[in-house]
């Protein structure tokens, strides 16, 4: 088992960060009923390490019996029949799930998925908790249809259902929606308690953890907790004991994106764009989020270019950031922003006489 999932927090006693939070849904609980919920904050901060947590608070151990299955739905619609498939992780008391990975069918599934745990309740508890917990992820990324859906099954399903969101950017998510839960915000841990986690951790695994190599770890994770803690534990599979010298190492895609920066930076040309383009549409093939590669392609070209064109660089990356969400097809906008840091770095190259 990975140490991520390892030392989890089980309960709220339990928890290092976020203990207010904690202390907060714990007498929220209490009262024998929580409205709709939504979690926001930066990955790795533990939106879902709480949630799971509420949900034990709420049901017991028994909503750790889970069972992971792809399932069809069939979802009747006026003109014809849809047929998506949507792999769900569920217990007898909750469902969870990421609509958007169905893309602009996500309106379809929402509602159809919420009327669906309204006809079967839990069984086995007291009437204050008769209603099941639908866990969303990602709702940022839902379409504004799929959010006007979600709006409107919240309130007519309250009484069966309870309805807990997690997403990365509250200004994603419609005021409607937003104003029918109770949000919560999670923010991005300290370094000093991240430096507290990994030694706790550290401890825990009977190995040496060297405050110079911590504080390294803790720097490359960018207050990622998730990260920092997978970063260790590759760290030690790698090469232990841990030396001061020791830097973390760097996943394959973060590399092969350092790799397409380096290629923009050393020529601007159709041709290059077109070699850059096969790599995007490689990284895309392998399951990276596209968003993930906006983000982490800006900060590796950020490293590389003048003060002069940063600026300018860091505008178009979120007008194309944000055609990524609105648009359908990735490679478009990502291919897009390519050609126009390309641009600007001709132009200004152009401007100082070095090209």
């Amino acid at each position: 088992m990975l140490w991520v999932d390892k030392y989890r927090p089980q309960t709220f006693d339990k928890f290092v960060i976020h203990k207010e939070i904690g202390d907060n849904l714990k007498k929220l609980v209490t009262t024998g009923d929580f409205p709709h919920t939504l979690f926001y904050g930066p990955p790795g901060a533990g939106k879902k390490t709480l949630v799971m947590a509420l949900l034990r608070a709420i049901y017991g151990p028994g909503v750790e019996k889970i069972r992971v299955e792809t399932k069809p739905w069939q979802i009747e619609l006026p003109s014809r029949k849809l047929e998506v498939e949507l792999t769900t992780i569920s217990s007898s008391y909750h469902l969870e799930l990421n609509p958007s990975d169905v893309g602009n069918n996500d309106r379809y599934v929402v509602q159809e998925i919420i009327k669906d745990m309204a006809r079967n309740r839990p069984l086995g508890v007291d009437g204050n908790k008769g209603f099941k917990v639908l866990v969303l992820n990602e709702v940022d990324r839902l379409s504004k249809e799929a959010q006007q859906g979600l709006r409107r099954t919240m309130e007519k399903y309250s009484s069966a259902c309870r309805i807990v969101m997690l997403c990365n950017n509250v200004s994603k998510v419609m005021d409607p929606v937003r104003s029918r839960c109770l949000c919560v915000r999670v923010a991005a841990p300290t370094e000093d308690q991240m430096m507290e986690v990994l030694s706790w951790v550290a401890t825990k695994e009977n190995i040496t953890l060297p405050p110079i190599f911590a504080a390294r770890l803790v720097d490359y994770s960018a207050r990622n907790l998730r990260r920092a803690l997978l970063a260790l534990e590759v760290c030690k599979v790698e090469r232990y004991p841990f030396g001061d010298d020791q830097e973390p190492t760097r996943p394959d895609w973060e590399l092969y994106i350092a790799e397409i920066a380096k290629n923009i930076m050393d020529e601007q040309s159709p041709k290059q764009l077109f070699l850059v383009r096969g790599k995007l549409y490689e990284l895309l093939a392998n399951c990276v989020p596209p968003e993930l590669i906006m983000r982490q392609l800006l900060i590796e070209l950020l490293k590389k270019m003048d003060d002069e064109v940063k600026v300018e660089t860091v505008q178009q990356a979120a007008v194309f950031e944000q055609r990524l969400q609105e648009g359908a097809k990735a490679i478009f906008h990502l291919e897009a922003f390519v050609a126009k840091v390309m641009s600007i770095v001709k132009n200004y190259m152009v401007s100082c006489g070095l090209a």
